[in-house]
Parts: C-alpha cells; sequence; structure tokens
C-alpha cells in the first residue's frame, strides 16, 4: 500500500504503564464475518502479516488525542492505541468508529454510562449539556464543587470536560488565578487549586495542548502550587525559571523540537513533582498524562536523530582534542541522558536510534573519553557503554577485533575497561560489578553469530584470550606470588600491582612493599576476577584450558583457600569444583602433576570441625570424584592425601574413595581377571527377541536324559573345533550385592570372575556336576581386605536370614578360543570403556551361543 494517509503504528500499554510498539502498517475498516460486525484491521507494511484485528463495540470508549492518536480499551488493563502518520487518515477511522457506535464525529471521545443509577442515567440522558457556572471570584467554590460531583462519572466527567474545552474555560481560570495572586486571596488559591487538579484528572488530551503550551503551563503549575493540605505553598516556578537551567551543549537550531524539549521536561515535573500522587482509584485517570509524555519523547528522538547536523557535530567535538575538559564533560553528560532516554523506547525505535548511534562513531568516542582522567567522565562513559553492550554485543565485538589490527593491546577498548575494573575507587566496588557483567556479556559464546563464512566464538576467544586476558588476570597473578596472603591486619613484603596511564599507554607496575594484600576490597577484586574465570571454564574450551595449564592459573588461584575472607576461598575451591566437574584428562593430569589438591586438603584440616560452608563445599569435590569414579584423581588422592584423610568418618566419601582405588588396584593386580571379563565381553552377541524364545523352547523341550553332565549346549553351527587347549578353570562363587550398592564392582580372588546380577536372584556356578575342565576348583577364599570379602564394608553379603535367594546352576565349558557360557551378562558401560588387553585372536573362533539351565 502507498496511502500514507492509513500508515500506523499499534500500541499496547503494557504493565509498567508504558507503550509497547507493536509494529507499521496499513488501517482499514470492514465487516469481519468471524467477529460478526466491523472492525478494524492493521496489516503490517512490511509483510502484510495481521498485526491487528479489532471489533467495533458499541460500548467500547474510543478517545481521539492530538489529532494523530486513537486510543481504546478492549478488556480489563488492554489498552489500545492507533498512530497516524497523518491526521486525514485518523478522521476517517474516527468517523467510522462514530458511525458504528451512532456518535457525532466532533466528538473526541465516546463512553458508555457505567456504574449509575438509572435515575442518574435518564437525567444525564434529558440534559442536553453541562452548564457551567460564570468563571468569577465568587463562584469558584462552586465550580469546584461541580467539578467534583463530576468526576465519579464517566458521561459527567465527559460532559464537564467537553464544556470546559468548549468555553475556553482554562484560560478564562488562570485569569482569575493571577489576580488571586495578586490580592493575597488564599481561599480563592485553593479553590484553584482544587479546579486545576480535577482538570487534570479529566484525562483529556484536549485540555492538556491548553494547559501545557508555553502561555499557559507556568500558571497551571503556579495554580498547583496552593495546595490546602499543605501550611505553606510550594515553589516550583522559582526552582523552573531560576534554579533549572537549560544548557545547549550543541546548538539545537530547529525551533519546534527545542519548544518540546522545554515541553517535554516542564510536563515531566508537573508528574513527578507537582501532582500529589495518585490514589488507586485516580491512578488509572492519568493515564493520558502518560500516553503524552511517552508520544512527546518519541517525537524527540526522532527529530534529534533526523537532524545529521546536529549528531556530526557532537561526536566531533567528543573526539576533537582541542576540546576543553568542562567541554567534553558537558558533551558525554548529554549523550549519556539521551542513551538513558533512549530505554523507554520500544525496540524497533531503539535498534533504530543505536544504529545511527553507531554509525556516527560511538565507539571510537568512548575509547577517546575512558582514556580521561576525570572521573565522572569516565563514569559516564561507562554507562554509555552499557547501554551498547546490552543492545548489541556483537557489534562491541567487532569494533575491538578492528582496532586491534591498529594499536597496541594497551589502548584497546575493551582492555580500558578491565582498567577500570580492577582500578574502581568504591570500597564496594559497585561499578567494578557493573563491568565485570559486561565483559560476561561480551565473551559469552550463547550470544555469539556463526555464518557460513565465519564464526564470531572463534574468533572473538582468539583475539580476547590473546590481548586481553593477561590483564584480566593480572592482580591475580600479582597477588598471589606468595604462598598465601597475609592474614588479619598484619602488614607482609609481598609483590602487589599498580596500574597506570602514562601517555596513554596502559602499564601494570610491580611494587615491593609492605602492604596489606588480604584486605576486603582487594578480596572483592579477586572473587569478581575468579567468578568471570570460573564462567570461562565452563562456557569456553580449549581457550581457557590452554591459558589455564600454560600459565599455571589453578596453583595460583588455590593459594586463595588461605584468605581470611570466607568468600574469597569459596570462589577459588568453586573455580577448581569447576574444573573438575569437566572431567578432562588434560586438566586432571595437570592437577596431578602439580599436586593441586594439597591446598584444598591443608583447608579443609584447618578448617578442623567446624560444619560450615567451606566444609560442605569441600566435602561435595571429594564426593564428586568418588560418585563419577575419576579413576586418575581417586588414585592420586588416596596414594598422596589418605595419611591426612583416613581418620575422617563422619562422612564415608574418603573410605568410599579408598574403597574406588582398591577396586582398581586388584584389576590391575590381576590382569588374567581383566582377560577373562574381557573375553566374556567379546564373545557376547545379542539376540533378537524370535531367537532367543527358538532356542529357549528347544531348551525346555530336550530330555536331560539325552545330555551329557557338563556339557554345554550349543547350536551345531556353534561346535567345539578338535584340538583347542584348554584353559584355566574359574572355581570361584560370586555372592549377591544388595540394589543400594550397585555402584560399586564386585572384585574377585586370582582365580575369580566378577559379573552382575538381577537383584531378585543369588547366581553361582555349579561345582557338583561333572566338567571336562581341567583343573578343580579352588577351594581359596575370597581376600579378607578386598571390597568384596565377607567381614569388609563394601561386602553384599548382610542381607537378612530370613531373605530367599534362588540359585542357578550354570555350565560352562573353557575352550582355547573362548569361553563358552550358559548366563548371558548383561552390558556393562564401564567395561565398555576398558581397552582389550588380551592377545588372543578373535576371529579364529566364531562367538558361541550361551545358554543357562535353572533348577531350583
Amino acid at each position: 500500500m502507498t496511502d500514507t494517509r492509513r500508515r500506523v503504528k499499534v500500541y499496547t500499554l503494557n504493565e509498567e504503564r508504558q507503550w509497547d510498539d507493536r509494529g507499521t502498517g496499513h488501517v482499514s475498516s470492514g465487516y469481519v464475518e468471524r467477529l460478526k460486525g466491523t472492525s478494524l484491521l492493521v496489516r503490517a507494511e512490511s509483510d502484510g502479516s495481521l498485526l491487528l484485528e479489532s471489533k467495533i463495540n458499541p460500548n467500547t470508549a474510543y478517545q481521539k488525542q492530538q489529532d494523530t492518536l486513537i486510543v481504546w480499551s478492549e478488556a480489563e488493563n488492554y489498552d489500545l492505541a492507533l498512530s497516524f502518520q497523518e491526521k486525514a487518515g485518523c478522521d476517517e477511522i474516527w468517523e467510522k468508529i462514530c458511525q458504528v457506535q451512532g456518535k457525532d464525529p466532533s466528538v473526541d471521545i465516546t463512553q458508555d454510562v457505567v456504574d449509575e443509577s438509572e435515575e442518574e442515567r435518564f437525567d444525564d440522558m434529558s440534559s442536553p449539556g453541562l452548564e457551567l457556572p460564570p468563571c468569577e471570584l465568587n463562584r469558584l467554590e462552586d465550580l469546584a464543587e461541580l467539578v467534583a460531583s463530576s468526576l465519579p462519572s464517566p458521561l459527567r466527567r465527559e460532559k464537564l470536560a467537553l464544556a470546559v474545552e468548549n468555553e475556553g474555560y482554562i484560560r478564562k481560570l488562570l485569569e482569575l488565578f493571577r489576580m488571586c495572586e495578586d490580592l493575597d486571596n488564599t481561599d480563592g488559591l485553593h479553590h484553584l487549586y482544587e479546579i486545576i487538579k480535577g482538570i487534570f484528572l479529566l484525562n483529556r488530551t484536549a485540555l492538556f495542548e491548553v494547559m501545557f503550551s508555553d502561555e499557559c503551563i507556568m500558571d497551571v503549575i503556579g495554580c498547583l502550587e496552593f495546595d490546602p493540605a499543605l501550611p505553606q505553598p510550594r515553589r516550583h516556578r522559582e526552582f523552573l525559571t531560576k534554579t533549572a537551567r537549560f544548557k545547549e551543549v550543541i546548538p539545537i537550531s530547529d525551533p519546534e523540537l527545542r519548544q518540546k524539549i522545554h515541553q517535554t521536561y516542564r510536563v515531566q515535573y508537573i508528574q513527578d513533582m507537582v501532582l500529589p500522587t495518585p490514589s488507586v482509584f485516580e491512578e488509572n485517570m492519568l493515564s493520558t498524562l502518560h500516553s503524552f509524555i511517552f508520544f512527546n519523547k518519541v517525537e524527540i528522538v526522532g527529530m534529534l536523530q533526523d537532524d545529521e547536523k546536529f549528531l556530526t557535530d557532537l561526536f566531533a567535538q567528543l573526539t576533537d582534542e582541542a576540546t576543553d575538559d568542562d567541554k567534553r564533560h558537558e558533551l558525554v553528560n548529554f549523550l549519556k541522558e539521551f542513551c538513558a532516554f533512549s530505554q523507554t523506547l520500544q525496540p524497533q525505535n531503539r535498534d533504530a536510534f543505536f544504529k545511527t548511534l553507531s554509525n556516527m562513531g560511538i565507539l571510537p568516542a568512548l575509547e577517546v573519553i575512558l582514556g580521561m582522567d576525570d572521573v565522572q567522565v569516565r563514569g559516564a562513559a561507562t554507562d554509555i557503554f552499557s547501554y551498547l553492550v546490552e543492545y548489541n554485543p556483537s557489534m562491541v565485538r567487532e569494533f575491538v577485533m578492528q582496532e586491534s589490527q591498529q594499536n597496541d593491546d594497551d589502548i584497546l577498548l575493551i582492555n580500558l575497561i578491565i582498567e577500570h575494573m580492577i582500578c574502581d575507587t568504591d570500597p564496594e566496588l559497585g561499578g567494578a560489578v557493573q563491568l565485570m557483567g559486561l565483559l560476561r556479556t561480551l565473551v559469552d559464546p550463547e550470544n555469539m553469530l556463526a555464518t557460513a563464512n565465519k564464526t564470531e566464538k572463534t574468533e572473538f576467544l582468539s583475539f580476547f584470550y590473546k590481548h586481553c586476558m593477561h590483564v584480566l588476570s593480572a592482580p591475580l597473578l600479582a597477588n598471589t606470588t606468595e604462598e598465601k596472603p597475609s592474614k588479619g591486619n598484619a602488614y607482609v613484603p609481598h609483590v602487589f600491582f599498580s596500574v597506570f596511564v602514562f601517555n596513554k599507554t596502559f602499564y601494570f607496575m610491580m611494587l615491593t612493599n609492605f602492604l596489606l594484600v588480604d584486605d576486603f576490597q582487594t578480596s572483592q577484586l579477586l572473587a569478581l576476577i575468579l567468578e568471570l574465570l570460573t564462567f570461562c571454564v565452563e562456557h569456553h574450551t580449549y581457550h581457557i584450558k590452554n591459558y589455564i595449564i600454560n600459565k599455571d592459573i589453578l596453583r595460583r588461584v588455590l593459594v586463595l583457600t588461605a584468605s581470611h575472607h570466607a568468600f574469597l576461598a569459596l570462589c577459588a575451591l568453586r573455580f577448581m569444583r569447576r574444573i573438575i566437574g569437566l572431567k578432562d584428562e588434560f586438566y586432571n593430569r595437570y592437577i596431578m602433576r602439580n599436586f593441586l589438591f594439597e591446598p584444598v586438603i591443608k583447608a579443609f584440616l584447618n578448617n578442623g570441625s567446624r560444619y560450615n560452608l567451606m566444609n560442605s563445599a569441600i566435602i561435595e569435590m571429594f564426593e564428586y570424584v568418588r560418585v563419577e569414579d575419576v579413576k586418575s584423581l581417586t588414585a592420586h588422592i588416596i596414594e598422596n592425601y589418605w595419611k591426612a584423610l583416613e581418620d575422617v568418618d563422619y562422612v564415608q566419601t574418603f573410605k568410599g574413595l579408598k574403597l574406588r582405588y582398591e577396586q582398581q588396584r586388584e584389576r590391575q593386580d590381576n590382569p588374567k581377571l581383566d582377560s577373562m571379563r574381557s573375553i566374556l565381553r567379546n564373545h557376547r552377541f545379542r539376540r533378537d527377541a524370535r531367537t532367543l524364545e527358538d532356542e529357549e523352547e528347544m531348551w525346555f523341550n530336550a530330555d536331560e536324559d539325552d545330555l551329557e553332565d557338563g556339557e554345554a549346549v550349543v547350536p551345531p553351527s556353534d561346535k567345539l573345533k578338535p584340538g583347542e587347549d584348554l584353559m584355566e578353570p574359574i572355581s570361584k562363587f560370586m555372592e549377591r550385592k544388595k540394589l543400594k550398592d550397585t555402584e560399586d564392582k564386585e572384585v574377585l580372588g586370582k582365580s575369580s570372575l566378577s559379573g552382575r546380577q538381577n537383584p531378585s536372584f543369588k547366581l553361582s556356578f555349579s561345582g557338583s556336576t561333572k566338567t571336562s575342565l581341567s583343573s578343580p576348583p579352588s577351594s581359596a577364599s575370597l581376600n579378607p581386605g578386598s571390597p568384596g570379602s565377607p567381614g569388609s564394608p563394601g561386602s553384599g553379603t548382610r542381607s537378612s536370614p530370613s531373605s530367599t535367594t534362588v540359585t542357578t546352576t550354570v555350565h560352562v565349558s573353557i575352550l582355547a578360543g573362548g569361553l563358552v557360557g550358559l548366563v548371558d551378562y548383561p552390558d556393562d558401560d564401564d567395561e565398555e570403556e576398558e581397552e582389550d588387553e588380551d592377545g588372543e585372536s578373535k576371529e579364529d573362533t566364531p562367538p558361541p551361543s550361551k545358554k543357562s539351565k535353572l533348577s531350583s
């Protein structure tokens, strides 16, 4: 569509009483069969999709504002608005609405009568209009009573608004105000306060346009100074004319824009400072005032964006070295307010705003500003930078990567941001916390783009770890050169860091002096750095891994576990816990090679018997190693620190680690056992359900007398080859484990075999049958100290005497090429991960079938 008369923006009012922009399109009206009535239709100008479909209900109140706005409510707390590009289009749609509702198009609001008795409704319908008393001093009390009595009724409120508007009553009232003020007529001033306040509550745009005009607005504010509830009048006009100053850091040539800025400031002041806080019943009566301010702000931003000369001059003076400090301070503050002002805009308008600033070169300008010595200017620049990062982090990343090709690392924008975080003078580090959040957003892979031609994640992370990470970690490295930070208020010789800028170059200077290195502010800073590094461990891969291992970062971090600030020690533990949680063997070998569990053990022992967060965090770390069965770390902990941990018995974590370690050692000490397990695993094969049923049927139909004792039943294709050597027999019995101990593997003796049993049965190998095995069963019992022994804590023989078990007799034949078993063991994920150490060929002998015979 090319008809600009019908071009509109669709707005909805959200819960915060702010207007949300739903899109731009073209409006039309017509009969909609589905809604059974004439409706307003708005289709998007971009793709033709339906933005709005609203039936014109006879009882809905529509309001026409500022000649180009139509506002109405479709349901409770759901307000809609159409903002027309041209007045003619607004008039056409308004006439259509009035035609459907049977209203005169000359009115600016259609309103149904609510909450009125039939008598009142009849009286209102019979009276053609509301007659106002003459605008005279002696009739102000009557007028105030009339306004107060009309506010509860929507219809009377509408009639009062029309009467005030048509008779030019507001200007007459303001003339009376000036007269009362000259005569010090206090009663008249109090009545005028009530009248003007009531006119605000009429919620009518046409009246606001009169009251907020240049010739009337100061008198309106003067009327609202004389609140009867206050002993003395307020001095709002004095503040606006003498205290508040309008500064044009860049001259504004457009008089309409200047007038709009003045008007918006004063109306905002009236809303925030002059008008009393509305009651619950009056809050919705000021919705038009909110709308008036909102649309004024949209117009101001649009006018400034369209004024290319204004923005060009602004950024030229910001980056000009000849600009004096006071002028630059004003320019930065204006730009900060401009960006803050844009936050009230809706997404589409805000996108256009920041794209304009980006095209004008806001990021290079910020780089210049951040290098200034003025703390307030740098703070304002930081706020502007936060708006840009929150709006579009990819735009910021692209800029800093491009500038790295031309500038040194010391003056890169992102390094200047890190410098401000490190050098924050606030004892609570409020600014540093804000900047850490911005850096976290910039290095977050979740908001990085991936296209066919390039991957932003790979490029930016490579840049960040090469050019910026050493700046971020410098305080950590400088403050952990000693074995531990000093405690309390003791001063010790310690290497600390100082950051300064000389000739626009960023330096870290090592200082050897008597400095307190474990004070609260330093600990806060190190905690922030650790939080960001922990985030990198969680979300980055090889970049952070290479940096930690090459720079020995974890060892430096664990020095902080000796800090007397518990939050810093816990940050260090959390950093190590995230690394262990990755279960990366590169990290694990690094931890073991440098014995990095030692400071953790020291912190645990120094904590003593106190049951606190430090105690729980450390125990949880070791519990994770045990539950996840991180074999390398388990062996390292037990072999190096068991003596220090063996007496800890109030939790079973460390004894559980010892049990895991012993199981690993027994598997390593019994390679033949592992070989047998591997043979069993590699000669298992999966059978489909149909084959299994056929073989089971054959088994149960077979006559036991037809079978020789100890002979395994196998299909003809799996018959044994003659001349094959026999292997050692398996003669050990395994007892069923309890269901709660299923995560621990059962370990047998040198000639034992482990297997996972079904909790409902006790599985054993029958030794009473005649077999062709070459050696008799061994009578050796389980190792007394092993986890599977009857006397060990992990033994599975703790079932109650009353429990009933079913024994399964298993016939096996051991052959040189493999083990033919009649029990098909379930798959074990842990076994599947172990490497096959059996050197025998797996291809010479096909996998035999396995069957089991049940006997009670």
